[in-house]
């Protein structure tokens, strides 16, 4: 496969004030209880750029990206949409500075959002398991940890998920699939974990794709 970029432009959220930005669960004192108040949707929106946004703005970008994506599919995902939607808002948010634990993103996000944000359970297995997580859980040796931790939500959200990450570039631009595919191989490249992995898996995350797509053709 062939590197190709992508241009164009992405829609950026609305500019926020001091007054728009409270401070959001970064201890367990608030947890649960904070995260039951608030819409998750909207939780998930601003946790997410808490975390990413002046440290990883790129990886901010490419969250934006993918939430706006996942928040697209309401006519197929039905009632499980708002749910899915507030997965791909935090899907990356084991990147942030300070949460980096295991070297494995998905699971250091998915133990933060269970741990210290009170996460919904389901946002927590979605996170942990997206983009066919258990493969490189497998190539860490964190297999057993993901499985005991977090057991999947359901082959549709895993599908849709591995759908919003895999067709949106690390700029928060939609894209293909195989251009996704190419672009992360290229980034990291040979001899590393994260290129096994998705060399591995990329059978797996185009039948995913497949899939969704199939789903949103139908609706239309």
């Amino acid at each position: 496969m062939q590197f190709r970029a992508r241009a164009g432009s992405s829609r950026r959220l609305r500019p926020r004030t001091s007054e728009d930005v409270r401070p959001l669960v970064l201890t367990s004192t608030r947890g649960a209880d904070y995260v039951r108040a608030m819409d998750p949707l909207s939780w998930a929106r601003d946790l997410a750029e808490q975390l990413l946004a002046e440290p990883l703005p790129r990886r901010w970008a490419h969250s934006q990206g993918v939430g706006r994506r996942a928040e697209s599919l309401v006519d197929v995902l039905g009632d499980d949409a708002e749910l899915l939607a507030a997965a791909a808002w935090v899907h990356d948010v084991g990147y942030a500075p300070g949460l980096g634990k295991t070297g494995m993103h998905h699971l250091d996000g998915a133990r933060y959002l269970r741990d210290v944000a009170g996460a919904d359970p389901r946002i927590c297995s979605l996170v942990a398991h997206h983009t066919c997580a258990c493969i490189e859980a497998r190539n860490r040796g964190l297999q057993a940890e993901l499985e005991a931790e977090f057991p999947p939500v359901g082959d549709l959200l895993d599908d849709a998920l591995t759908y919003c990450d895999i067709t949106t570039t690390p700029d928060g631009e939609l894209t293909g699939a195989e251009d996704r595919l190419d672009e992360v191989l290229e980034r990291y490249g040979e001899g590393t974990v994260v290129f096994d992995t998705v060399t591995e898996a990329s059978p797996l995350i185009l039948e995913a794709v497949g899939r969704i797509s199939a789903l949103i053709d139908a609706r239309r």
